[in-house]
């Protein structure tokens, strides 16, 4: 009996011929799905570190220039702190360099005019005179006392020192009567000493005094006593600041 020829064509059953080629498009799909999330870790590793590039470089830079900044802020205020001490020092000094300026043109003023009277006082062609009340001058004050200012004089002796003391009285009106306000009235108190004065050629006496209320002066009447002998002035209230007496 012949052998039958085999055919070319193999009859398989209709599931079994189905099932193996199944499993290929998953496994693609996992392996691709498995490299993408390799690939989003890879990238999120990359690009979420610190050290990804370089900025953890340049956030150190941006800490220092921060920091250079704020020392920077810091000297110029310290600097702007200095200049303004320095400028309320400059200023108090130039107030005070100005005050004495003007204190020292006033005593250079003062200075000249002593000089001008010492040079008339003693001059050539200036009268000789012994111990002499010289003016007195009276001004109000802001408490309601009269600061008076008597300048003394005398140019007959030269060289010697005239010692001794001064009081003084006003003669005014008052209540509509004569009335004449001693000096230990003007200072309201008894037994008030004289003002002590000594001098070569002259000197200036200031003080103050109290006038009663509702007094008018008229008159001030300067007396001088000393070992070498006295003196008396009568001046004009309203003539008081121009030295003459009679």
């Amino acid at each position: 009996m012949t052998p039958r020829p085999s055919s070319r064509f193999q009859i398989t059953p209709r599931g079994a011929a189905r099932s193996r080629p199944g499993w290929l498009p998953i496994a693609i799909v996992a392996a691709g799905w498995l490299l993408s999330l390799l690939l989003v870790g890879w990238l999120a590793a990359r690009y979420a570190s610190p050290d990804s590039g370089g900025l953890r470089t340049k956030l150190r830079q941006s800490e220092q220039l921060v920091e250079q900044q704020r020392s920077q802020v810091e000297e110029l205020r310290q600097r702007q702190a200095t200049l303004e001490a320095s400028d309320k020092i400059s200023r108090a000094a130039n107030t005070e360099v100005q005050a004495s300026l003007a204190e020292r043109d006033e005593e250079i003023a003062g200075l000249r005019a002593d000089v001008a009277f010492y040079e008339r006082l003693v001059g050539s062609t200036s009268q000789r005179k012994g111990l002499n009340a010289h003016s007195a001058e009276f001004s109000p004050e802001a408490a309601g006392t009269w600061h008076y200012s008597v300048v003394l004089t005398q140019n007959l002796n030269r060289g010697a020192i005239s010692q001794g003391q001064m009081r003084f009285s006003i003669e005014g009106v008052k209540d509509g009567k004569l009335t004449t306000v001693s000096w230990d009235d003007l200072h309201q108190r008894k037994n008030v000493p004289g003002q002590d004065y000594s001098f070569r050629y002259f000197q200036q006496l200031d003080g103050s005094v109290m006038l009663p209320r509702d007094f008018t002066p008229q008159r001030v009447r300067v007396s001088l006593s000393g070992p070498g002998g006295g003196a008396t002035q009568t001046f004009d209230w309203k003539l008081a600041g121009s030295g003459r007496g009679e």
